[in-house]
């Protein structure tokens, strides 16, 4: 008799140049290379995030039998949508976030890494040191935050709200927010971007302004994305392990459809902080 062959569903939620972005790209990659390895079927979903991701229920094809599980790639903070398919008894994991609740996830440990890079920076000698966050709404974005702000409060630095501008991991909103940073009267001496296009956004500015990376403003990005290789600075940033939690994930998912694991799964990987050039020591 012919074994069934595993189907599983990547939800990808939509935002800007979703088709292009480092993050999407490498969480399908790793989730390929396991479905490879599984002989599993994954169908990748891209799901609006208008009308409460309605489509996370409405969907046909959740209504077929035909899908043994759905990989969330991130879900923006909508936990109460997420517990609606939770309901339904479908197997399933999300991805890049972290709940204390009984809901099975991975994530990546973005508040450490953020102190980490941010504990860089004032060894470096920095005190003038701002943040440019990601989206707010997701755990990433949050975590990033909450990372810079425990950092700074580590070393007895005092947080200054007009030292925090948000981006939404977008270029736009990002290079607004750089704006806002570098025209301050009172301008920081280093930025932690939490995305390296946000980060690469700053350092274009910051040209352009006539500032000098990194001698007049040191930039640590977050991501470790090859289109930093194309920065007229090597760029500083952390790498986090994408691909890897695209991996485990869907591996992760086959378990929890077969019941060979116990609930909740939960799993947090490390990321690690890249030295590069664009850095410095603060003038004394």
């Amino acid at each position: 008799m012919k074994t069934k062959t595993a189907s599983y569903a990547l939800i990808v939620p939509r935002f800007e140049d979703v088709l292009h972005s480092f993050y999407a790209s490498e969480i399908i990659k790793g989730v390929s290379l396991s479905a490879s390895h599984l002989k599993a079927d994954v169908l990748i979903h891209i799901t609006e995030q208008s009308g409460g991701h309605e489509d996370w229920l409405s969907w046909p094809i959740l209504r077929s039998h035909y899908l043994d599980g759905l990989l969330f790639a991130d879900i923006n903070g909508d936990k109460s949508s997420l517990k609606k398919v939770i309901a339904t008894g479908i197997p399933y994991l999300v991805l890049n976030n972290y709940f204390e609740e009984d809901i099975n996830c991975i994530s990546i440990d973005n508040e450490k890494a953020a102190i980490e890079a941010v504990d860089f920076l004032v060894k470096q000698g920095h005190k003038k040191i701002a943040t440019i966050a990601g989206d707010l709404n997701t755990h990433a974005g949050k975590s990033r935050l909450k990372g810079y702000k425990e950092a700074l409060k580590k070393h007895k630095i005092a947080l200054k709200d007009e030292y925090i501008a948000v981006g939404g991991f977008l270029r736009g909103p990002a290079r607004v927010a750089a704006e806002k940073l570098l025209r301050l009267a009172q301008r920081p001496s280093a930025v932690f971007a939490a995305s390296d296009v946000m980060a690469l956004e700053t350092i274009d500015l910051a040209k352009k302004e006539g500032l000098r990376v990194p001698r007049d403003l040191s930039i640590i990005g977050f991501d470790d994305n090859p289109i930093a290789l194309y920065s007229s600075v090597p760029l500083t940033t952390v790498r986090q392990p994408i691909v890897e939690m695209g991996q485990l994930g869907l591996e992760t998912l086959n378990q929890i459809a077969k019941r060979q694991v116990k609930l909740p799964v939960k799993s947090v990987l490390p990321a690690k902080l890249v030295l590069r050039d664009s850095c410095a020591k603060i003038n004394s």
